[in-house]
């Protein structure tokens, strides 16, 4: 399986912004759904949004929606995450995962995890 790595996270004040990437190691994302989970202390690991191969379909928990975009760059390998207007219920650690199975709810990898980022939002 393609290895997946995470940068970008940091610590940002409320009303901030992050971009997050991921990129493929060690071979590609292949022709399937990506997708970034995120996991605060205590939580469960819950989709933040998901891209088909070609982007024509994305998908965002009603929380980010209007704040956060998905985008993904097939010829490099390269898939990313806008994060704007951050909330301290931002806080998380944020995966990105491979071969996701937007088919079925809920969303689940069937793929690969990257070793997650930290994004830690102050009030």
């Amino acid at each position: 399986q393609v290895q997946l790595v995470e940068s970008g996270g940091g610590l940002v004040q409320a009303g901030g912004s992050l971009r997050l990437s991921c990129a493929a190691s060690g071979g590609s994302f292949g022709p399937v759904a990506m997708g970034w989970f995120r996991q605060a202390p205590g939580g469960a690991r819950d989709v933040v949004a998901t891209i088909v191969y070609d982007s024509s379909v994305k998908y965002y928990t009603p929380s980010v929606r209007g704040r956060f975009a998905i985008s993904r760059y097939n010829a490099n390998d390269t898939m990313y995450l806008q994060m704007n207007f951050l909330k301290p219920e931002d806080t998380a650690v944020y995966y990105c995962a491979s071969d996701v199975d937007v088919w079925s709810w809920p969303y689940r990898t069937r793929g690969s995890w990257g070793q997650g980022t930290q994004v830690t939002v102050s009030s």
